[in-house]
């Protein structure tokens, strides 16, 4: 399907999903009158209806718009050649749906007809769901995965810092970081300080040692700060409670850890192996992390973005500027996929360490009175530019090359 070509639809659909039933309200081309009906959320039931749909339509295209660019009911319709998704931003139809119910009234049946008739009334300003190449949304997918097991992770690790300053607050001076394996089995093997002063030295010291902490200068001062440890509290009412919450927060950080450990794993694979790897490994910073995500970011079809403006609007980089008499001011997006956002702002902040350029372009705008924030994100605003271009053309990024035309531009323009 070409991105420009109008398409007939031989019926226009809002559907209305839920995680029992799916509304849905038929406009039927050259027809006034609307049809309503309700499809239950079961593999089966979906199947029937999209091909009742296929065999009365005589498999002419139907436009189905929903508030869902991923889920079952998704996944089960894009099988279908003949079904266009139209996603609507969930915040575009809640501003719709105010414009004709003031007293803030939603129903299924009601917001299955605001859809339809969003897609019937500014078909502009929604767009077709075009699934990326399989591999890359495998690596979206996994990705944003490990985002939210490095969240958990982080709740973990809050809970567990909180419950041992209560009765073991030693654990946090002895160890620098605690989302590691070695604090995870060090707890489990002591999980009170009276219980890892009664170890004996060599066997602190192999712990550590089979533990893959080998430094002897740090082996030797965790075991002096054990030697000094004076107990926060004795009250066993503390201690037993808190100690056992602590033991089993621990066992679940374990699993999480190894879990993200496996999922680096896989998307370095993938990583490697996708057609554009080249091209979003060249960028400075980027690294195992951030490279992927920005590959994710972007994905593998060229026509999903029209131009770099498009993405920084997308990904909430690009600020928005209101207007109201003769007020004018500037604020960021607060409606974007802040996962998005997130990867292209904390690469930003990477690449000064790796880009010559990147850093002068961030002490500048701090010098010119930008806090931290703002400046990595106008400089993020910039590298969507030059990455937008990379990508559409398939070329590495060179910054021996970007650096000379920089150059000549400011010739050009003296």
């Amino acid at each position: 399907m070409k991105k420009d070509t109008p398409i007939e639809y031989a019926a226009q659909i809002g559907l209305d999903w839920s995680d029992r039933k799916h509304d849905f309200c038929i406009k039927i081309k050259d027809k006034e009158a609307l049809e309503y009906g309700v499809v239950k959320h079961d593999v089966q039931e979906i199947e029937d209806w999209a091909l009742a749909l296929q065999k009365r339509f005589q498999n002419q295209p139907i436009a189905i718009c929903l508030e869902l660019k991923a889920g079952p009911v998704v996944y089960a319709l894009l099988k279908y050649s003949f079904i266009v998704l139209y996603p609507i931003p969930p915040k575009a139809l809640a501003k719709y749906r105010e414009a004709f119910t003031q007293s803030g009234a939603k129903d299924d049946p009601s917001d299955a007809y605001l859809q339809m008739d969003y897609l019937v009334k500014h078909p502009e300003a929604v767009k077709p769901l075009v699934p990326d190449s399989p591999e890359t949304r495998i690596l979206q997918s996994l990705v944003e995965d490990r985002k939210d097991l490095v969240c958990d992770k982080v709740r973990l690790t809050n809970r567990i810092t909180a419950a041992v300053k209560n009765y073991f607050p030693q654990l946090l001076q002895w160890f620098d970081d605690i989302d590691t394996q070695l604090f995870c089995n060090f707890v489990t093997k002591w999980p009170t300080l009276e219980q890892v002063r009664r170890a004996r030295k060599d066997t602190i010291r192999n712990f550590f040692i089979a533990n893959r902490s080998v430094r002897k200068s740090v082996i030797e001062k965790r075991l002096a700060l054990i030697k000094e440890a004076i107990p926060l509290t004795e009250d066993q009412a503390v201690i037993l409670p808190k100690s056992q919450l602590v033991g089993v927060l621990v066992v679940q950080l374990s699993e999480i850890l190894q879990a993200i450990s496996q999922y680096d794993r896989e998307i370095a694979r993938r990583f490697r192996e996708h057609t554009d790897y080249v091209i979003f490994d060249s960028l400075p910073g980027a690294g195992p992390v951030y490279a992927p995500r920005l590959l994710a970011a972007f994905g593998a079809d060229r026509d999903r973005f029209s131009s770099a403006e498009e993405v920084s609007r997308m990904s909430g980089i690009a600020p928005v500027l209101n207007r109201s008499g003769k007020s004018a001011w500037v604020h960021w997006r607060y409606s974007c996929p802040k996962f998005m956002r997130q990867t292209f702002v904390e690469w930003a902040y990477q690449s000064k360490q790796y880009s010559y350029w990147a850093k002068e372009f961030y002490d500048k705008k701090r010098a010119q009175g930008m806090d931290h924030q703002a400046a990595l994100r106008a400089l993020a605003f910039k590298w969507i530019r030059i990455v937008y271009r990379c990508w559409k053309d398939r070329t590495c990024y060179d910054e021996s090359t970007y650096l000379f035309a920089l150059k000549k531009r400011e010739a050009a323009v003296g």
